[in-house]
């Protein structure tokens, strides 16, 4: 208990994600697009005079009757990315390239205090042999479909209840986010109902993820996991750039599989999260405690990490400056009567960035970067890490939670090292270019339990989105 006390104090001085802005209805700019869409409030396009005359406007609030307030906001995503790897799980699986298509529409319809959201995906994958996996296609499916009814809570604060198919995110998406970096995004099944007042906010659900097929129309609720929670956010400033997070989540897997076995797993989490962003420093720190069940064995795993950053404004080029990192718990004994593998949930897809052959468990990883802007809408970011186990007794994983090497093979803790060159042009408001070049160097782990060539990938995308 006092190792665990003072790894989260150690936590104010650890530093993986970026900060979660909040989304905006400044006038004097479109609302900040977001993953979900959902969180998008054009209504303020309502006024004439608060046009700009933008040619997405009249899709973005489309009136159906003015005096009962009924209108109509639709936007879409196409999205074609390609990636090419050498060197698969560092020699282990053959070399793989091929490009994800995929088409998002949405149509919201507000009447009143009552809201109707739907989003379909047409998804594909060209130019692979190898299997399909439920991140490459899922067809023509629903993403999502939800109903939503909004009351006043009293105190200037509203409720909103919502039931249906939806996208989430919670904080920085350690532990709940929608896997928008692959192509098809991670929706949950459930409920949720929201309070948000002037300074905080809390946000209550039970939900079910979305296992997702190849077929058309063919995804499902899953039967194996299930998790819900508690998420409270306190911001310390009018303009909510600095709060504090405090949350609960439960996750129950009937199928849970760790290097030290499988079996049904039931794990509570417990964590806080301290962010901010004052223009030019930004920080994301955050530190958790699990406990449970895994079978008949206890659950006692920990996680700390965060980001602290400096952009010099008033530089040429302006660069950011960006420290990164994570202490993630493995399981110390596998013979003993505990499991100490630290278990993300449902995690961001590209957790470590376009390359992320190992995922947040049984994990140390520093990270520092740099971004610089040769034009305002140029980004040039370059990026290193390097990877060590926390427990030379676990494996490593990957990011949605499966096993990719076993530790039983190897005392060594050192993983690799990544190095990564991004580069993203937002070349209109509505079209984003980007491509990167990624490597990541075998350590002696890697070595140790099976191939140890160097992985790897190019990546190009173009995102059009409105």
């Amino acid at each position: 208990m006092i190792k665990l006390s003072f790894v989260l104090a150690a936590t104010i001085a650890a530093t993986t994600t970026v900060v979660q802005a909040q989304v905006g209805t400044d006038v004097e700019r479109a609302p900040t697009l977001t993953n979900e869409r959902y969180r998008e409030d054009w209504s303020y396009l309502e006024d004439p005079s608060k046009r700009t005359g933008r040619w997405t406007e009249p899709f973005k609030y489309i009136p159906l009757q003015e005096q009962a307030l009924i209108y109509l906001a639709t936007g879409m995503e196409a999205r074609s990315r390609y990636e090419g790897y050498t060197n698969v799980n560092w020699g282990s699986a053959p070399n793989d390239s091929y490009i994800w298509h995929r088409f998002m529409p949405y149509a919201d319809l507000h009447a009143g205090k009552v809201r109707f959201f739907t989003q379909p995906i047409f998804s594909a994958i060209t130019g692979t042999s190898r299997p399909e996996r439920p991140v490459d296609t899922t067809g023509a499916d629903m993403l999502q479909a939800f109903g939503e009814i909004e009351m006043d809570a009293g105190d200037r604060s509203t409720l909103r209840m919502s039931a249906g198919r939806k996208l989430m995110s919670l904080g920085a998406g350690r532990f709940i986010d929608t896997r928008y970096g692959p192509n098809v995004p991670q929706a949950f099944d459930g409920l949720d109902a929201i309070v948000t007042g002037p300074d905080r906010q809390m946000t209550l659900f039970y939900a079910r993820p979305v296992d997702n097929f190849p077929g058309d129309f063919d995804d499902r609720m899953s039967r194996q996991k299930s998790v819900w929670g508690a998420y409270a956010t306190q911001w310390l400033r009018e303009n909510k750039s600095v709060g504090v997070d405090v949350y609960y989540l439960g996750l129950l897997d009937r199928d849970a599989v760790f290097d030290q076995g499988r079996g049904r797993e039931l794990a509570h989490t417990f964590g806080t999260r301290i962010f901010g962003d004052t223009g030019a420093w930004f920080w994301n720190v955050e530190g958790a405690l699990q406990r449970g069940t895994f079978g008949t064995q206890r659950v006692e795993a920990w996680g700390i990490g965060g980001e602290f950053g400096y952009r010099f404004l008033q530089t040429p080029l302006q660069p950011e400056l960006r420290f990164m990192s994570d202490v993630i718990s493995g399981d110390g004994n596998p013979d003993d009567s505990k499991l100490g593998t630290f278990n993300p949930l449902f995690p961001r897809g590209k957790y470590f960035g376009a390359l992320s052959p190992v995922g947040p468990r049984n994990l140390i990883q520093v990270r520092p970067s740099i971004t610089v802007y040769p034009r305002k809408d140029v980004a040039v970011s370059l990026t290193g890490a390097a990877y060590w186990r926390q427990s030379t007794a676990d494996g490593i994983y990957g990011v949605p939670g499966n096993l990719v090497r076993s530790g039983k093979g190897s005392d060594a803790r050192y993983i690799g090292h990544q190095v990564e060159l991004s580069v993203a042009w937002q070349a209109t408001a509505e079209l984003n270019l980007s491509a990167s070049l990624s490597a990541f160097e075998a350590g002696r782990f890697i070595s140790d339990t099976g191939p140890a060539q160097t992985i790897t990938l190019i990546s190009v995308m173009a995102n059009f989105r409105f």
